[in-house]
């Protein structure tokens, strides 16, 4: 019975990391019928975020409530984030599912480099290019003809900003050496510490929930109420359930579309890095920490239904619950009464097998529901 309920404790809690990352999937994925694939990296932001905010108030009063801190600093960096990868890429590219995924993917393998690599040097020659580069274009901006001679201004100054910001980085890290050349992060992982009452947990009998777990599953039921309250009850929430229903009318009684889009895959980001803040809690932060659960999270949209909350809840539960049974063998006592049977679910008692074996039950169960738990109902214009 312990070994039970520590399988169902453990799989509610994974499924809860899994809806915090899909909540904000789903919200993307539901509204503009794009495939993320940055998301994961997002919640990998996230949750350096939180190991920044933790090691800048590790000193001071509020080192033991830096995690409320984290969740805003993830939610607004991760946000903001979102919307400049909206703005600048994904903008340009509705309605081509394959370019979306291809552009997302190279967005989520820069995030990774990042992270490897970013350092003061680094920041330097980013801020050197973009202040070089958007400078250039804003004065030429002024020019009548600045419309035709925009597409050659762009191939000159950015390669030319890019040349300066290269020269000058590297004066200064010849200048400051260690310094400004040092990665923040680099290739290790790096660990955040839960604060002082998030260690140890509850216990109930002979086993003990952690508090951290814990935390984590009150911190998604307070994110499934917020996201429910603002869909629901805010205009904002009025104008993304519209244009999710029928874009095209919702252009035509005067909802501004462009912005619904921006505004959602902010918080759809925003979401993701909440996400990564429960992650950072489960063990070491690294570069690859988003793809331990893309697959898994666009899993729960998948089955759930596209832009259902509640199919949401239910799939990451159940996915999540199934993962965690299967990988940790608490299937095989029960069916010790079969020897085949107990072999087939040690077989399959790691967490890399229970994977295989969920995603295979995925896959027969859209056979029979391909529109996952809670399909789309109703017409709408742009299907």
């Amino acid at each position: 019975m312990t070994q039970i309920l520590e399988s169902l404790f453990g799989g509610l809690s994974i499924g809860s990391v899994l809806l915090l990352a899909a909540l904000g999937l789903a919200i993307v994925f539901g509204l503009m019928g794009v495939i993320n694939m940055a998301h994961g990296e997002f919640m990998m932001v996230g949750a350096y975020t939180t190991f920044v905010v933790q090691n800048a108030l590790k000193k001071t009063a509020l080192s033991e409530i830096y995690i409320f801190i984290a969740l805003i600093a993830a939610f607004i960096v991760t946000a903001l984030l979102g919307m400049l990868l909206e703005r600048g890429v994904v903008r340009y590219l509705y309605g081509r599912p394959l370019e979306t995924l291809l552009a997302t993917w190279g967005v989520s393998l820069i995030l990774q480099q990042f992270v490897r690599s970013v350092s003061w040097q680094f920041i330097a020659g980013l801020a050197i290019v973009c202040l070089l580069f958007l400078g250039a274009l804003k004065i030429l901006s002024r020019r009548p003809d600045f419309e035709r001679i925009r597409g050659w201004a762009i191939a000159i100054m950015l390669p030319l900003s890019a040349a300066i910001a290269l020269v000058i980085s590297s004066i200064l890290g010849q200048t400051f050496k260690l310094a400004v050349t040092k990665p923040w992060f680099g290739t290790q992982g790096v660990d955040v510490t839960a604060p002082k009452w998030l260690r140890g947990g509850l216990p109930i009998g002979t086993y003990q929930l952690p508090y951290t777990r814990l935390f984590i599953i009150v911190l998604t039921i307070a994110c499934v109420v917020g996201v429910y309250w603002f869909l629901n009850k805010t205009a904002w929430g009025l104008r993304i359930r519209a244009v999710t229903q029928n874009r095209n009318m919702s252009a035509c009684l005067g909802i501004p579309t462009k912005t619904v889009d921006a505004v959602t895959f902010a918080i759809g980001s925003g979401l993701a890095g909440v996400a990564g803040v429960a992650v950072s809690l489960l063990g070491s932060v690294s570069s690859n920490t988003g793809q331990s659960y893309i697959v898994d999270t666009f899993m729960v949209v998948v089955v759930g239904g596209v832009g259902k909350l509640i199919g949401s809840i239910v799939a990451a539960g159940a996915i999540g619950t199934v993962s965690y049974v299967i990988g940790s063998n608490a299937v095989g006592p029960l069916v010790g009464f079969s020897s085949t049977l107990k072999s087939f679910f040690e077989f399959f008692a790691t967490a890399s097998m229970a994977k295989v074996m969920v995603f295979a039950m995925i896959v027969v169960f859209l056979q029979f529901r391909p529109a996952g738990l809670f399909p789309q109902k109703g017409r709408t214009v742009d299907a």
